[in-house]
């Protein structure tokens, strides 16, 4: 472009038309997510949801979650898959919602791109959606920035945010939970979406490993096992607050299980989970060796195995075995819920893992 020449939008690295193509290219996805309740299509300045079906409800309370992937959408563009991070994403948020027993309704996106390449951002959406579709909610809008200069043009982000429904005296939480209640862990699919950080600096600047070395611990290479998408708990857990008696949920995000356990355990209470009662998957014991983390650090940065946490009282151990064992949910008995006399901490580890 010459001086005389006068400025642009697209000489300026914003590209209308690719935007404009990448919602043509999502749509489809999109409209696999509508619930019901859903009103309208892509493409206006706001998504509707019909909140009539709220009238069923005596006292509803509207629940609200927001996060992100964090860090590992660095590897999903060094690997170019961008299919799977949007799963992360709904699990993130979804898993959230449901902790206090709130049904998920609806999410709206946001992605943050140096430069809009259409079928990469069709492609997370197709992540979005399909998340949105396991989790049973709509996905009913969003937002696609292009930020040329704060971001390299194959370089993104992604947030989410998410609504749900719960009954006033539905509420899950810390003034259900009673000693002599059992810890119901569910298992990860593996490193889910928190200390990335942490991995990508044990396996890249420590270990000086490459995403495509193929680790025999996994059967698979390096990037796949840091790729597999974040499990969806939120239908599993709805299943137990309709069908069985549950106390409290805890999703094991970042800080760990004991740290995400102690937010829903009353302060006359404790947790005790041990350890013994599972395996951690090989990537935890991988990244461990790789980087020499100490157990602690391990345990506080990790989800070491366990996805979400059930408390539920003694009678309803069986029934909550048997509906995930049914919903093809690996869980187990993993500890229990005593009254913490002089203890200062609220959750204890004990033991060590199975081997």
């Amino acid at each position: 472009m010459t001086q005389s020449e006068g400025a642009s939008y697209a000489a300026a690295g914003v590209d209308i038309e690719a935007g404009d193509r990448a919602v043509t290219l999502m749509k489809e996805w999109v409209a696999r997510t509508q619930r019901p309740e859903s009103v309208g299509t892509l493409g206006g300045f706001a998504g509707l949801f019909d909140a009539s079906r709220l009238k069923a409800y005596e006292r509803p309370l509207l629940a609200s979650a927001t996060d992100g992937v964090g860090t590992k959408v660095a590897l999903a563009q060094r690997m170019d898959v961008h299919d799977t991070i949007g799963h992360d994403l709904v699990a993130m948020v979804v898993d959230d919602l449901v902790v206090c027993g709130a049904e998920p309704l609806f999410m709206t996106d946001y992605i943050c791109v140096g430069k809009v390449v259409p079928e990469r951002v069709a492609q997370i959406v197709k992540g979005i959606a399909e998340g949105c579709v396991l989790a049973g909610c709509s996905l009913v809008g969003g937002e696609t920035a292009e930020h040329p200069g704060l971001l390299g043009e194959d370089e993104y982000d992604v947030a989410g945010a998410g609504t749900g429904v719960v009954e006033a005296d539905a509420v899950l939480g810390p003034d259900r939970i009673r000693s002599g209640d059992a810890v119901i862990a569910m298992a990860s699919s593996g490193l889910h979406s928190n200390g990335y950080s942490l991995v990508r600096h044990v396996v890249f600047d420590r270990a000086g490993w490459t995403l495509d070395r193929h680790v025999e611990e996994f059967g698979r290479t390096l990037g796949e096992e840091l790729l597999e998408p974040t499990k969806i708990y939120a239908l599993d857990c709805l299943e137990l607050t309709w069908t069985q008696q549950v106390h409290a949920f805890s999703h094991i995000t970042g800080g760990g299980l004991a740290g995400n356990l102690a937010r829903v355990i009353p302060e006359a209470l404790h947790a005790r989970v041990d350890r013994s009662t599972w395996r951690p998957g090989a990537v935890f014991d991988v990244i461990g060796e790789a980087g020499k983390v100490a157990r602690p650090e391990l345990e506080k940065t990790l989800n070491m195995g366990v996805g979400m946490i059930a408390v539920v009282p003694p009678e309803a151990v069986d029934g909550t075995l048997a509906t995930l064992a049914d919903r093809g949910v690996d869980a187990w008995v993993a500890g229990e819920i005593t009254e913490r006399g002089d203890r200062t901490e609220a959750v204890t580890l004990t033991g060590d893992y199975a081997r």
